[in-house]
């Protein structure tokens, strides 16, 4: 199949690439790389800036490379927003896709109008970026996203190219859970775990052996304008003050607004990541850590292993959004970590190898994309 993978979160589409590859499809990956974090990419769809000059720029390249855009089995958008535009120029960009290639898939790997809304509903989660119980979190990204989704012109673009799809892949148990809930249109929902490359794993495992009763070295990854939405500034807190209790046994290491490939050489060091407090699944960066060697403290609840079909591995250790859970979870990694380490890390690859190796992961792509053409 010829197949074109339009736009990025957080390496999922230059990752998936690698495996349909692998698998002999032809696939070309267009994005901006996801902004700062870069990742790789065939075609590059970078905005510069938001300026008059760039925006024109910007355009030009959109244009000359929708020219190339065509005569594609497969095109698979990020996100309804898969261009750096706003949300009501897209549509034209959407409907040439869909007449000049033979099949359009929609990914829902991150925030859209299905997601807020199924979270605002404070049922369909117990906890969530934008809700804890019946209690709405406030802070200024929820009114951005809001203001963005269920009021703007993204919500009207996501619920246009919803219908209008071959199919919807769902990358998380939580996306999954709003479109079957929400959505109702005739596209093909499909739930598919997030691609991750393990050839690397016996490497990982050599050098990643954990020395016995050496210090925790702990790392939390921050993007420093959403903090507060994804709980770091929690998860921080309750580091801090494991480390300051227990200052012989521990380390502790910040990285804020690295590119990626730094940031993968910081993971390389660390035994443990302290990752998204809302969240019920380990996503990308968690996903990525495991592969490692590194241990994951974040989101793990029953929902995503059951998702999974997986009844026996718990590589990542729960944590509930409040600085108690965070602190008793980090400080019994650190008090426990001759046993639960080493444990930890075995149970990390095998549920990666499991569920998340990029070659399986693209031939369940691959049964997908054969369905719908």
């Amino acid at each position: 199949m010829k197949i074109l993978l339009l736009g990025e979160f957080s390496n999922v589409h230059a990752t998936l690439a690698k495996g349909l590859r692998n698998l002999g499809h032809e696939v070309t990956v267009a994005s901006d790389g996801d902004g700062w974090k870069d990742y790789p990419r065939d075609i590059d769809l970078k905005r510069k800036s938001l300026n008059r000059m760039d925006s024109i720029k910007y355009w030009l390249k959109v244009k000359d490379s929708f020219l190339r855009f065509r005569g594609y089995d497969i095109v698979q958008i990020i996100n309804p927003v898969f261009l750096d535009f706003k949300a009501e120029r897209i549509m034209p960009y959407f409907r040439y896709l869909k007449k000049h290639n033979k099949r359009v898939v929609m990914g829902a790997f991150g925030m859209d109008y299905y997601y807020v809304i199924g979270c605002l509903d404070k049922q369909t989660f117990r906890y969530s970026d934008f809700n804890i119980g019946n209690v709405e979190r406030i802070n200024y990204d929820n009114d951005q996203f809001k203001e963005e989704w269920l009021d703007g012109s993204k919500g009207v673009l996501n619920k246009i190219i919803a219908d209008e799809c071959d199919a919807i892949v769902t990358g998380l148990y939580e996306y999954d859970a709003c479109y079957r809930k929400y959505y109702k249109g005739n596209a093909v929902v499909r739930f598919i775990p997030f691609p991750i490359v393990t050839g690397n794993t016996d490497s990982h495992r050599e050098k990643r052996h954990y020395k016995l009763n050496s210090p925790l070295k702990i790392f939390i990854g921050i993007q420093s304008k959403r903090s507060e939405y994804k709980g770091t500034d929690i998860l921080l807190c309750a580091a801090q003050r494991v480390k300051n209790d227990y200052p012989n046994e521990c380390t502790l290491q910040i990285a804020e607004d690295v590119p990626f490939e730094d940031y993968k050489e910081m993971l390389d060091s660390s035994d443990v990541i302290l990752d998204q407090l809302y969240s019920y699944t380990p996503a990308m960066n968690a996903l990525e850590a495991m592969a490692r060697g590194t241990v994951v403290v974040g989101g793990a609840e029953l929902e995503n292993y059951t998702i999974l079909n997986e009844y026996q591995l718990r590589p990542i250790i729960n944590v509930q959004p409040n600085r108690y859970s965070a602190y008793h979870a980090i400080r019994d990694l650190v008090v426990n970590r001759n046993e639960l380490i080493p444990l930890l890390q075995e149970e990390g690859y095998l549920y990666i190898s499991k569920h998340h190796d990029y070659l399986k992961v693209a031939r369940k792509y691959e049964q997908l994309y054969t369905q719908i053409l």
